[in-house]
């Protein structure tokens, strides 16, 4: 009877009676997908240690899940759009939560490189339905809020993995921060099976665009290769120049498989959008940034402080206070401040906390200078999230929310292998050189973004 209730509200155009805690209940599921980027970061060094696993390895237990997760999430998207949000998210979601459950019981790298593949692919059914679906659920003043909690719950949830990940690792060990997923999705589950409102297909006859969903996950893998090679072999070589060559006609055959396939995953067109351009540019950044934050905490503090897991964890949570304060006030001050000036700050405060332990690398200042970070990339969650979602059509919104996402994980994908491999000397040696690159990198990109941003943020709308 309720739920006829809801669908009723649904055809005469009311706003849905229980979308605030549907937003609850999506919001904790997102808020396991991106935790599962910044749980497993803490837990590396062990599962490195207990899995005899190398610095490729440990790099890939990182960008596989985000890889799968961010190439197939244009299939999610397109999913939702085609056959309903709400089965789409109950099936990414059961997917997820199994594959956890598979990668907690690994005993080898290449199960637990499965498991994280396999969760992935849950991942980028789940995320960018879950999306549609906040989108679809409110409009106007209220979807911005919507936005603005579901951009705060992501930017503070990846630091708060950090700080669950200790607590998990030095307690029932590594494991665990898969195992966690399993009562929580399982709740999860059923509260969203029982609430969402019934959909219906768009299109009589549905179809997914596979082959264009392997040539962006094919090509995007290949990029990745090639950073991570670039820290033994080298980035001016031949292996690595033909593995970015390679990904970048598999990039093209990706743009002309949209044009010409029946029923393709996007509209490459939407690309080219300023604010869906924006927004995906930003996204990508605050990922980038985010996992570089973390992978070059995680491991300096446990491999040249000797701190354990426990301690690690709470010397991050400085940095979900302050992202997650630093996306709740940009939440509130959108509205009037505008997305160009928002995104700008955003970029210049986190280039001025990768500065700080790039300048003097002591536990005090690295601390210091992530937390700054945080509170930098916690800003740019909200405006691009706000940017590239605000003014699409509720038939794109779908679609959309994949391309954000996608750009999400490749953003994590890129940050762990690029600062895993220019961090290399440190990740296998005592030096401190590798980190203070790192962390000079970082900084130096988030500058360089923010004279971009300048450039190509839209204004504040008069």
């Amino acid at each position: 009877m309720t739920e006829d209730v809801h669908d009723k509200a649904e055809r005469n155009g009311s706003p849905h009676p229980l979308r605030w805690r549907i937003l609850g209940f999506l919001g904790v599921a997102q808020l396991m997908l991106i935790l599962d980027v910044t749980v497993v970061a803490i837990a590396l060094p062990n599962i490195e240690a207990d899995l005899d696993l190398g610095r490729q390895a440990v790099t890939w237990t990182v960008s596989a899940y985000t890889l799968t997760f961010g190439g197939l999430m244009l299939l999610g998207g397109r999913a939702a759009d085609l056959i309903g949000a709400k089965r789409v998210v109950l099936a990414g979601l059961l997917i997820f939560t199994a594959a956890s459950l598979v990668t907690g019981f690994a005993g080898s790298a290449a199960l637990l490189l499965g498991g994280r593949i396999a969760q992935g692919l849950g991942a980028a059914l789940m995320s960018p339905a879950a999306l549609s679906l906040v989108v679809h659920l409110f409009d106007g003043d209220e979807r911005n809020k919507a936005l603005g909690v579901w951009s705060a719950l992501g930017g503070g949830g990846a630091a708060l993995g950090v700080l669950l990940g200790g607590l998990l690792t030095a307690g029932p060990g590594w494991p665990w921060v898969f195992y966690v997923n399993v009562p929580i999705g399982l709740v999860i589950l059923a509260a969203l099976a029982r609430m969402l409102p019934r959909q219906t297909a768009t299109a009589p006859r549905p179809r997914l665009d596979v082959l264009g969903a392997l040539l962006v996950t094919a090509s995007s893998a290949a990029l990745i290769y090639a950073f991570i090679r670039a820290g033994d072999d080298g980035w001016l070589t031949i292996a690595t120049a033909a593995l970015v060559l390679l990904a970048a006609v598999g990039y093209v055959a990706f743009v002309v498989r949209q044009k010409t396939a029946k029923s393709p995953m996007m509209d490459v067109a939407l690309l080219v959008r300023r604010p869906v351009a924006t927004g995906t540019f930003l996204i990508l950044m605050a990922t980038a940034l985010m996992i570089a934050v973390f992978f070059l905490g995680t491991f300096y503090f446990q491999h040249a402080e000797d701190f354990n897991a426990l301690q690690t964890g709470l010397l991050f949570l400085p940095v979900a206070i302050a992202t997650m304060l630093g996306a709740n006030l940009t939440g509130r001050a959108i509205a009037t401040t505008g997305a160009r000036r928002l995104a700008v700050t955003g970029l210049v405060t986190a280039a001025l906390g990768m500065a700080v332990p790039a300048v003097s690398m002591h536990p005090a200042t690295v601390v210091a200078g992530t937390a700054i970070a945080g509170a930098g990339t916690g800003a740019m969650f909200v405006v691009a999230s706000a940017t590239a979602l605000g003014q699409v059509a509720p038939h794109e919104s779908g679609i959309a929310s994949g391309i954000v996402s996608t750009f999400h994980e490749f953003g994590a994908s890129i940050g762990a292998a690029v600062i895993s491999s220019v961090a290399a000397a440190s990740l296998v040696g005592d030096t401190l050189s590798g980190f203070t690159n790192g962390f000079v990198l970082a900084a130096v990109a988030a500058a360089v973004s923010a004279v971009a941003a300048a450039a190509l943020t839209p204004g504040r709308e008069r």
